[in-house]
C-alpha cells in the first residue's frame, strides 16, 4: 500500500505523545483449537454523532470484494464505564452506535480456518492473520494511529513476525489504517532465516525467511541462500532495493499440504502459503510464488496505479492497469528464476509457449483489450460466485494477457531499440515508483516514448496492444533470440472437447469455447455426449481414438441429450491451434551468433560480479 507515515520525526512519537487518538486493539486465542480469536478495540475521542464500525469488504493485493464480515459474531459495544451500549447490525459487516460516550469499546469474536493471503486461520499451531479479514475498524477515523497488542502467552513458544512496528511488550504500531489493512501478520513457532542488502545509497536493509513449516533450521537456512540468489536477479532489473520502513522485508512462509495455498504482496512483506508437506524436497518448485511476490515490492507497493489510490476496503477496487502491475510481474516472475539458474532455457520455452497459447488462442485476447481484462479483476480475481459466468469466452487473466505483452514488448525492445525491457522498468521506477507518484495509462505510454526516444512507436504499440486487441508477431521476435513458434500437432484433428466429466459412463460437457469445432457444432455446458462418428463415447480413451482417426476438415455425425432430451448435430474437425515455443537447434535449423547473443543478454544472470 501507499505509503502515508509522516516525518521520521512523527515516527518517533512516543505511545503517550499519540495515545490521546490511537485506536488500539488488543488480539488473544482462548479457543484457537476451534479456530476463534478474540478481539478488543478500544477508540478514544470519538465524535459526537452515530459512531459506525465495519469490516473490510476487499483487501489489499485483492480487487474483487470478500465477505469478511461473516466470520464475526459476539460484536457488543461499552462506554468508558463498562456500560453496555446498544448497537444497530445497518448491514451485515457494518454497526453503528447513536448514543456512545467519548470513549468506546467494541468486542467480538472472529472465525478463521482458511489459509491464504486474504483470509485468516486460527488453531493450536498458529495465527494466520490478514488484516482486513480479522479486524474491524470506525469509519471517518482512518489516519489515526493504530496500535495492535498481541496476546499469545500460553501459546508454546509463540512469535510474531510483521512488517507492523513493534513497540515492545508484543505490541505494534501503524501509522494509519492504510499501513494497518497492509500489515499481515504470522504468529507461530517459526524459524526463521535472514541476510543483510546493501542499497545504492549505502544503507542496509534485512531480509528475512519466516517458515512455518516441518522443517529444520538446516532446510529454512539453505533456503534463505536460494532467495538471496533469486533476490539478486531483481536487484538487478531495477538497479535499487526500495527503502523497506524500519529497515525490514518478510517473506512470511506458510507451508502444509491442507493450507489453501496463495501468494499476495505487500508493501514491506508478502503471504506465501503453499501446499506441500514441507520445503525439504520441494525447494524449486516453491520458487516461482517468491519471485512474484517479491517483484511487487517495487512493481504495484511502490510503482503504483493510480486507480488504486487510495485502497478502498468498502467495496471492489476497479483498475486499468493490472496488465502490467500484476501481467508484468508474471513475467519477470519466471524470468528472474531462468537468470537465476533455477530453470532451464528449456524451462523458459514452455513457460513462454503457455503465454502465447493463450493470448493467441484465447476468445477473451481475441476480442477483449488488456485493459478490459484488468477491470474484468473484480470479478475474477478470487471472486464468489455461485452462478455460471461466461468467463471462459469473454476473459483471459490479466496475469497471463500481460505477461505475454511483456514478452512482446521485452523482445521488441531488444530487436528494435536496443534496450530491454528491464530499461523500461527502471524508467517507470525512477520517474513514478521511487518518489511514489500513483501512474496513469497515459504516463506509461509516455515513459515508452521517452526511453524509446520515439514516442509514435510508444503511442502505435499502446494503441494497438494496450487499448486494442491485435496481437505482435510472436514468430518474428522469438527467432531474433534463436526460438521457433510453431504448431504443436500439426495436421491433427481437434474437437475443442476439453475438461469433460466422465462419471459412470456420463460424459457431460462444461463450457464450449467461441470458434471451436465443439461451439460451432451447436454443444455447450449440460449437454452430455453419447456417441462421434457412430462411436459410443464413454471415457477420455474412446473420444482420443475417434479423433486420431481423422483429419482437419472431416465432418461426424454427434448424438446427445440435453435435459434428458436426444439430440444429434454435425461437428466438422479443425487442425489442432496448440502452439509451442522450441529452441531453433532443436528443429534442425541453425543457432547463429547473434541469436545466442540475443538469448544470452535475454536469460542469463544480469548480476554483475563483484
Amino acid at each position: 500500500m501507499k505509503k502515508i507515515l509522516g516525518t521520521a520525526a512523527a515516527m518517533l512519537l512516543s505511545l503517550g505523545a499519540f495515545a490521546q487518538n490511537e485506536i488500539s486493539y488488543t488480539v488473544s486465542f482462548p479457543n484457537a483449537i476451534h479456530h476463534e480469536a478474540e478481539i478488543t478495540m478500544q477508540i478514544p475521542n470519538v465524535p459526537a454523532g452515530t459512531l459506525t464500525v465495519r469490516m473490510s469488504r476487499s483487501s489489499p493485493g485483492r480487487y474483487a470484494t470478500h465477505e469478511f464480515g461473516k466470520n464475526v459474531y459476539n460484536l457488543k459495544a461499552f462506554d468508558g464505564s463498562g456500560k453496555e451500549l446498544a448497537l444497530n447490525q445497518f448491514e451485515g459487516d457494518v454497526y453503528t452506535i447513536s448514543n456512545h460516550s467519548k470513549s468506546v469499546k467494541i468486542t467480538y469474536t472472529i472465525f478463521g480456518n482458511w489459509i491464504d493471503g486474504t483470509y485468516a486461520g486460527f488453531d493450536e499451531t498458529h495465527a494466520h492473520m490478514n488484516i482486513p479479514a480479522t479486524f474491524a475498524f470506525p469509519i471517518g477515523m482512518d489516519n489515526r494511529v493504530r496500535l495492535v497488542k498481541f496476546n499469545h502467552s500460553e501459546k508454546q513458544n509463540w512469535k510474531v513476525a510483521t512488517q507492523l512496528k513493534p513497540m515492545g511488550n508484543d505490541t505494534y504500531y501503524a501509522a494509519n489504517l492504510q499501513y494497518f489493512m497492509d500489515s499481515p501478520t504470522e504468529i507461530a513457532n517459526y524459524k526463521t532465516a535472514s541476510w543483510q542488502v546493501k542499497n545504492t545509497d549505502g544503507k542496509m536493509q534485512t531480509i528475512h525467511l519466516v517458515s512455518h513449516s516441518n522443517d529444520d533450521q538446516k532446510t529454512v537456512d539453505n533456503y534463505a541462500v536460494m532467495l538471496k540468489k533469486m533476490v539478486d536477479e531483481h536487484l538487478a532489473v531495477w538497479g535499487e532495493f526500495p527503502n523497506y520502513d524500519y529497515g525490514n522485508y518478510y517473506f512470511l512462509h506458510d507451508v502444509y499440504p491442507d493450507n489453501a495455498g496463495d501468494g499476495m504482496e505487500h508493501r514491506n512483506s508478502t503471504i506465501i502459503v503453499q501446499r506441500t508437506p514441507k520445503i525439504d524436497g520441494y525447494e524449486s518448485n516453491l520458487l516461482g510464488t517468491f519471485s512474484h511476490e517479491y517483484f511487487h515490492s517495487w512493481n504495484v507497493e511502490r510503482l503504483r496505479p493510480k486507480t488504486l489510490e487510495p485502497f478502498n476496503f468498502t467495496h471492489s477496487n476497479m483498475s486499468n492497469e493490472l496488465w502490467l502491475a500484476e501481467g508484468f510481474t508474471q513475467y519477470y516472475g519466471a524470468l528472474l528464476l531462468t537468470r537465476a539458474g533455477f530453470k532451464t532455457v528449456d524451462n523458459a520455452a514452455q513457460t513462454f509457449s503457455g503465454l502465447v497459447n493463450a493470448v493467441l488462442n484465447s476468445p477473451g485476447a481475441k476480442n477483449y483489450s488488456p485493459i478490459q481484462a484488468s477491470r474484468y479483476a473484480v470479478f475474477a480475481d478470487a471472486g464468489v460466485a455461485i452462478d455460471q459466468t461466461n468467463k471462459g469466452n469473454i476473459f483471459l487473466s490479466y496475469y497471463t494477457y500481460g505477461a505475454a505483452t511483456a514478452l512482446a514488448l521485452d523482445l521488441r525492445l531488444r530487436a528494435d531499440f536496443k534496450l530491454t525491457l528491464d530499461d523500461y522498468m527502471r524508467a517507470l521506477w525512477k520517474t513514478y515508483g521511487k518518489p511514489e507518484i500513483a501512474y496513469t495509462v497515459p504516463d506509461l505510454e509516455k515513459t515508452l516514448g521517452i526511453l524509446t526516444k520515439n514516442p509514435s512507436f510508444a503511442a502505435d504499440f499502446f494503441k494497438r496492444y494496450i487499448y486494442g486487441t491485435e496481437k505482435s508477431d510472436y514468430v518474428k521476435l522469438l527467432l531474433n533470440a534463436g526460438f521457433v513458434l510453431r504448431k504443436a500437432n500439426p495436421g491433427k484433428a481437434y474437437t475443442g472437447l476439453m475438461r469433460l466429466s466422465f462419471e459412470n459412463g456420463k460424459v457431460t460437457l462444461p463450457q464450449s469455447t467461441v470458434g471451436t469445432p465443439v461451439y460451432q457444432a451447436g454443444l455447450d455446458v449440460g449437454d452430455v455426449l453419447l456417441t462421434l462418428d457412430g462411436v459410443e463415447i464413454k471415457d477420455q480413451a474412446s473420444l482420443t481414438k475417434v479423433t486420431e482417426a481423422h483429419k482437419p476438415g472431416d465432418v461426424v455425425d454427434v448424438t446427445y441429450t440435453y435435459r434428458g432430451e436426444a439430440k444429434s448435430t454435425k461437428l466438422t474437425f479443425a487442425e489442432n491451434p496448440a502452439l509451442e515455443i522450441v529452441s531453433i537447434e532443436k528443429t534442425g535449423g541453425s543457432l547463429t551468433e547473434d541469436m545466442q547473443t540475443f538469448r544470452d543478454n535475454w536469460l542469463n544472470t544480469q548480476v554483475k560480479l563483484k
